[in-house]
């Protein structure tokens, strides 16, 4: 089968830091489905691993958490999917990427890909809604008010892949006055396009930007990127026992900055689930299950930002570049395999 990894971690700039393959068809496991992949997305997670992740020596690496296709083979412990079923998710850190022709991944971790999509807007959605929802409910459980707070939400980086997917899931499941940052017009614009209530500048003193809202200290911040660069500013704005939760991947971190405020901390990865079979893994499928059927009500769109074309390792290439340049908009989709 085709599909596109390395043998070699490699600055992007370089021709062979991804290139295309031709690998084995893999065979799916007692609970796995076997899909043919029709699109994915480009993630974050798949630029880091790129760089630091070596393959075993004369092996290859292949790339990518996110995808929509179809089923074409299922394992004997399988009994909520069948061929032909129409799939999205965003697989496991653990085993080979999506980023080739056919795909093998747990059945508990999947979702039926909202029928109103097409391919490629479908593969945009798992791996961010899934980060967005458990950040949001399970971790900063949105549901329960930071007394003395502004019932607000302030995202850091509204117009990132999650940040777009967050602001959505906040503005249709929740009350809170939803706050999101963003720092060109483009993205302030895509910001406001996905319910935000408010877009302030996060290349300004954030708690400056956000008392001039005159609403209040929030409870709740969600920081998707660059938090090492705004955990001060954050410290500062938000409310005495509020909740922080963030996602990326800070090589370093002074928290002690939030204890004056007796401020909880949360680090969300959507891989944990998958990465250690914990025991409520069926979870993923229900929640993209749930943000499908969302989607095909018209209460959440796409967060298809730009369609690089084929799946192959020059658009692949291209997408890491964007996405290292910190740039991207909303998500990067490929689709299909070249004829």
């Amino acid at each position: 089968m085709r599909a596109v990894g390395y043998r070699k971690s490699l600055p992007i700039t370089q021709d062979e830091a991804l290139v295309d393959l031709d690998l084995p068809q893999p065979e799916p496991g007692p609970r796995d489905l076997l899909v043919k992949v029709e699109a994915i997305s480009v993630n974050p997670v798949d630029t880091k691993v790129r760089r630091r992740a070596e393959p075993e020596a004369g092996g290859t690496k292949v790339l990518g958490w996110d995808a929509a296709g179809t089923v074409v083979a299922t394992g004997a412990k399988v009994t909520e999917f069948a061929v032909g079923d129409a799939v999205f998710y965003a697989g496991d850190l653990g085993r080979p990427g999506t980023n080739s022709e056919f795909h093998c991944v747990d059945a508990r971790i999947v979702g039926r890909k909202p029928t109103s999509l097409d391919w490629a807007q479908a593969a945009a959605l798992p791996l961010t809604a899934i980060t967005a929802w458990e950040t949001l409910f399970d971790r900063l459980d949105t549901g329960r008010p930071v007394r003395g707070a502004a019932h607000a939400l302030l995202i850091v980086g509204g117009a990132g892949g999650v940040g777009s997917i967050a602001i959505q899931l906040a503005r249709q499941l929740t009350d809170l006055t939803v706050i999101a940052t963003a720092s060109r017009p483009e993205t302030a614009q895509w910001c406001w396009d996905l319910g935000a209530h408010h877009v302030v500048d996060h290349r300004k003193p954030l708690a400056a930007e956000v008392a001039a809202l005159r609403i209040g200290a929030p409870g709740l911040v969600f920081s998707t990127t660059n938090t090492d660069l705004h955990l001060t500013e954050i410290a500062g704005l938000i409310a005495p026992q509020g909740r922080f939760a963030l996602i990326d991947d800070p090589e370093s971190l002074d928290i002690s900055v939030l204890k004056r405020k007796s401020l909880s901390l949360h680090w969300e990865f959507m891989f944990t689930r998958s990465m250690f079979a914990t025991a409520d893994i069926a979870e993923q499928g229900r929640l993209l299950n749930e943000v499908a059927r969302l989607v095909d009500e018209g209460r959440l769109r796409t967060t298809l930002g730009e369609h690089y074309g084929r799946i192959d390792a020059d658009n692949l290439r291209r997408a890491h570049a964007l996405i290292e340049s910190g740039r991207a908009k909303g998500k990067i989709v490929l689709e299909g395999f070249a004829d």
